[in-house]
């Protein structure tokens, strides 16, 4: 088995606690209304903190059909967040899990630093192509737009 990791930090002029409530606490509920043509549902079993499973299931048409994510850690008061993907289609066969950390941070002009640490724990001799990392952090990079763009427009939602 071999890990790897790799860490990406992120700029919002959103603060840390609306975004982790929009990005974490309630993306089941608030993703899948902002991306239909990608995610379709995302079902949670569990109170939501350490040991909550959360099924993301895609639209019709996907690559992958689903993923499922456990939650390891959940800090609501420093807006820290730890989970591991452990189960779903497409490279399940190579990986054994992916691990994130996600910390949101506030900024002085009242905004947020978002950082972001992937590791992936791969089965065998199997070495992930920087093609494929490249791939995971646009998309990641692509709903986290998206949440910030639906922030920036209702400045009252998650407030």
């Amino acid at each position: 088995m071999g890990v790897s990791s790799y860490s990406d930090e992120y700029s919002s002029t959103i603060p840390p606690a609306r975004l982790f409530k929009a990005l974490i606490l309630d993306s089941h509920n608030l993703i899948p209304k902002l991306m239909p043509l990608a995610i379709q549902s995302i079902e949670i079993s569990g109170d939501g903190g350490a040991g909550t499973i959360r099924q993301i299931n895609f639209a019709e048409g996907s690559q992958v059909k689903f993923i499922k994510n456990r939650v390891d850690e959940l800090d609501e008061k420093n807006f820290w967040f730890k989970y591991s993907l452990i189960e779903g289609d497409g490279m399940m066969d190579k990986l054994e899990k992916i691990s994130y950390e996600v910390k949101f941070e506030s900024t002085a002009d009242g905004g947020s630093i978002n950082k972001m640490t992937s590791t992936y724990y791969t089965k065998g001799d199997f070495v992930l192509t920087e093609e494929e990392i490249k791939a995971g952090k646009e998309k990641a990079l692509a709903m986290y737009k998206v949440v910030e763009a639906y922030l920036l427009q209702n400045p009252d939602a998650y407030a």
